[in-house]
């Protein structure tokens, strides 16, 4: 009992730790979340805050919020961020919604770190698995991670997205499947690309049943025709109350359409702008195709190959989007180095840490560098910028590839104990 209540006083102290930078953050420096809120590296063409803005002054005013093509985002935003008192007379409102969004979020990594599926599945179990951090421990690490920080105080829209996936997971994870589904569709209403995750999430939500399932295909089957009918039945409701709201479907191609075409070709950290900027009309179709093929790609192969490992897949599909979604951000990546802590049992095996904590630091530095000299001082052009954002990518790639070598030489170890700490050599 008293354990609990010390855990209950650390959680808490955690969350009001957190709350208190971030209140101090924005009410200190006033100057600091519109400085933040104009970054590329955190906001995009579809998070930006100020884009939101004009969208909600276009929604108050009786006209079309997409009208113009400059908000990209969701309908139902609107009227959340309309019941907020002014953002120039009290701030302070709109402060303490996004830091309640970053507490929550924290809270459902917290439970997920606490169910040990990361190191304990229901088809695998890793020897390695009591060397783990506490949940306590992995939610500070999210909750004081400077790129969550630089994104809270940005205020950009994708918190709301990390939320969502976070409570699917942690839903799923404690057996709550229709509760997991309604939160990937809310995340998939927000940003599109969460519905990706679909699959591994399936998967975990089946191997999570209560009482465990039979393995019956028949049953399998049954299992994921449920799933899928919560999630378009979830999104299908959302998009009839953004009609009742908006009075049209144009929000369909101004928000879905633009991620799907690419049609503003805004700076950001991603790997795309700067492509279709140089590519010629008339192969621009053809690239979208092979862009939007190969991001989606990755969803089979990783749940086959890890299907004992469901958590695992959802954890590297979160780091291969923060790397090639349409429109990128630090936000992106925060939830990936969010959840890469869950696998402190497997940190003996990664073979390039140093490598790669050095690339994000120095990419961290050297990026607002470079877009300076590009867009402000005149002294550099758009390569600089998008060599930089291509090393920031790498650094990503490294880590999703060192990550899945541990994950997967953890589970040949225990295939072949003989061949626990021997060395791999690629012939």
């Amino acid at each position: 009992m008293n354990g609990g209540k010390v855990t209950l006083r650390r959680t808490a102290g955690l969350y009001a730790g957190a709350a208190v930078l971030r209140l101090a953050l924005f009410t200190l420096f006033p100057g600091l979340p519109d400085l933040l809120t104009g970054r590329v590296e955190i906001s995009t063409p579809v998070t930006s805050f100020k884009r939101l803005q004009e969208g909600l002054f276009l929604y108050n005013h009786n006209v079309s919020p997409y009208d113009g093509g400059v908000y990209h985002q969701a309908p139902l935003l609107l009227p959340i961020f309309n019941l907020l008192p002014s953002l120039s007379t009290f701030p302070i409102f709109t402060y303490l919604l996004y830091i309640a969004i970053d507490i929550l979020s924290a809270h459902a990594l917290l439970s997920i770190a606490e169910s040990g599926e990361a190191g304990s599945s229901v088809r695998f179990t890793s020897p390695r698995r009591d060397k783990r951090w506490s949940g306590a421990v992995i939610a500070a690490l999210f909750l004081f991670n400077p790129f969550t920080i630089a994104t809270c105080i940005g205020r950009s829209t994708t918190v709301f997205t990390t939320c969502a996936i976070l409570h699917a997971i942690a839903n799923a994870i404690s057996g709550r499947h229709f509760h997991a589904m309604v939160a990937l569709a809310f995340a998939s209403y927000l940003s599109m690309y969460p519905l990706l995750l679909l699959p591994p999430l399936i998967l975990l939500c089946y191997d999570r049943q209560k009482p465990p399932a039979t393995g019956a295909p028949n049953a399998w089957i049954k299992f994921t025709a449920i799933m899928v009918m919560d999630v378009f039945g979830a999104l299908a409701v959302l998009f009839q109350m953004s009609f009742f709201l908006t009075g049209s479907w144009e929000f369909l191609s101004s928000t879905y359409g633009v991620q799907l075409t690419l049609s503003d070709l805004a700076p950001n950290i991603g790997l795309w702008w700067y492509f279709f900027v140089e590519m010629f009309d008339s192969f621009r179709s053809f690239f979208l195709a092979v862009f939007w093929l190969h991001l989606s790609s990755y969803v089979g192969g990783l749940s086959v190959r890890l299907r004992q490992q469901p958590l695992v897949v959802i954890t590297l599909l979160l780091g291969i989007f923060s790397i090639f979604k349409p429109y990128p951000s630090i936000a992106d990546a925060s939830l990936f180095l969010g959840m890469v802590p869950l696998y402190r049992h497997v940190f003996p095996l990664l073979r390039y840490s140093f490598v790669i904590a050095a690339i994000i630091i120095y990419t961290v530095f050297l990026g607002p560098a470079f877009y300076h000299l590009w867009i402000y001082a005149g002294s550099g052009n758009a390569n600089f910028f998008y060599a930089i954002t291509l090393v920031w990518g790498l650094g990503l790639s490294l880590l999703v590839c060192d990550l899945a070598f541990a994950v997967l030489r953890d589970e040949w170890e225990v295939e072949r104990p003989e061949m626990a700490g021997k060395e791999i050599r690629q012939i």
